[in-house]
């Protein structure tokens, strides 16, 4: 028990501790700049929507009202089989909005039809969901004024709550996660290449840009398609998009087993991308961020049952043990009573967000081992106030 302890603990510590202390020591002191400036390629801007009736339209209004020249600028949205009016919304719009009216063919499938009608130099991917501030397509493409930059994640960042509403304690979790997230990825993209962009907001180059693989998460395949061609994948902290945080953990939940079963199958589909002799420093990121980081669930709870059982041999024993069993008591309030006045403190927050993640994490690893692919879903939304006007 002592050895299967001090193994499972030496993987948490490399894991949650030392990688992102190499991450930050390599950017300070192994830099690696690239160029920016403000440039106007067009762009053509990619939407996979199925019912977001309740959204789009504003999502809309926010990418038109960017500050880039309208000439430059198109916008596909793709209606993956929408049920609801949908389709109505984006038809209303007129260009340079086009639709592309599909049947239920997953998203995949929807975003491989909308970038076939997609001409511009740069494509930007984004949801339905998102909102764009008014500089966010001019900062998301400034650094393809450097050759080398094939790739461009934008910053997601989470919508305050309602004022005077309640929000569930997995909320605040999700949101401290992003904002350690946000800081990697700024080391991460100083020092060479950010891991993969998320699906809130990124851009690629067309001509790097590939057909989108189904059972992946497609954000993930995309992006890093960037990196397996050569070229640099960067962050943009100043291409700021909007989304609103997610609503009971139950549905978030279910939302992370699958975002994260479909990208561990985008890592299988990706695994060249692990091979140290041929990418380097990124591979070790890779496997720490989207491996060793899914998988966590495994030596947490050997380190709890190992930890428990050799209550007797020690005090370090005997405080993991006590340390684990605290937090998660604090994550089953926060998760059984999400919206109760201590359901929405920071501790329990926190706790249930790490316990909901790693647990998630551990049904996603199954599916992948079990073969089991999700190929397609239905959004679950919780519309805002200004949504639902």
């Amino acid at each position: 028990m002592p050895a299967a302890f001090w193994a499972a603990a030496a993987v948490i510590v490399e894991t949650y501790l030392l990688f992102p202390a190499v991450v930050a020591v390599r950017a300070r002191l192994r830099p690696r700049p690239h160029r920016t400036a403000a440039i106007s390629p067009t762009v053509s801007v990619v939407i996979a929507a199925r019912d977001e009736a309740a959204v789009i339209g504003a999502k809309l209004e926010s990418v038109l009202a960017s500050d880039y020249p309208c000439d430059r600028l198109q916008v596909v949205v793709a209606s993956d089989g929408s049920t609801d009016a949908t389709a109505a919304e984006v038809r209303s719009v007129g260009p340079p909005v086009h639709l592309v009216e599909l049947g239920p063919v997953g998203k995949a499938a929807a975003l491989n039809a909308a970038l076939a009608r997609a001409t511009g130099e740069v494509v930007v991917f984004t949801d339905a969901n998102s909102r764009f501030d008014r500089s966010t397509l001019a900062a998301l493409v400034r650094p393809f004024a450097d050759p080398d930059v094939g790739g461009v994640a934008g910053d997601q960042r989470y919508l305050p709550p309602d004022a005077g509403g309640d929000e569930a304690g997995t909320a605040t979790g999700e949101r401290r996660y992003w904002d350690l997230d946000r800081m990697l990825k700024v080391a991460e993209s100083r020092a060479g290449n950010v891991i993969s962009a998320t699906g809130a907001l990124y851009a690629v180059r067309r001509e790097l840009v590939g057909e989108v693989p189904v059972g992946v998460t497609d954000d993930f395949a995309t992006s890093t398609g960037v990196i397996a061609q050569g070229a640099r994948l960067v962050f943009a902290p100043d291409a700021v998009v909007w989304e609103p945080v997610a609503g009971s953990p139950r549905a978030e939940m279910a939302r992370k087993v699958r975002v994260m079963t479909r990208g561990l199958q985008g890592v299988v589909l990706r695994r060249a991308l692990l091979d140290p002799r041929r990418h380097g420093f990124y591979a070790y990121q890779l496997l720490h961020h989207k491996v060793l980081r899914r998988v966590m669930g495994a030596p947490l709870g050997i380190t709890a049952v190992a930890g428990a059982l050799s209550w007797r041999r020690g005090r370090t024993y005997r405080a993991a043990t006590v340390a684990q069993a605290g937090l998660y008591g604090l994550a089953l309030v926060g998760l059984a009573r999400p919206a109760s006045r201590m359901g929405r403190t920071r501790p329990c927050g926190l706790a249930a967000y790490f316990a909901m993640v790693n647990g998630a994490g551990l049904v996603a690893a199954a599916n992948v081992v079990r073969g089991r692919r999700i190929e397609q879903w239905a959004p679950e939304r919780t519309p805002t106030t200004e949504d639902a006007r």
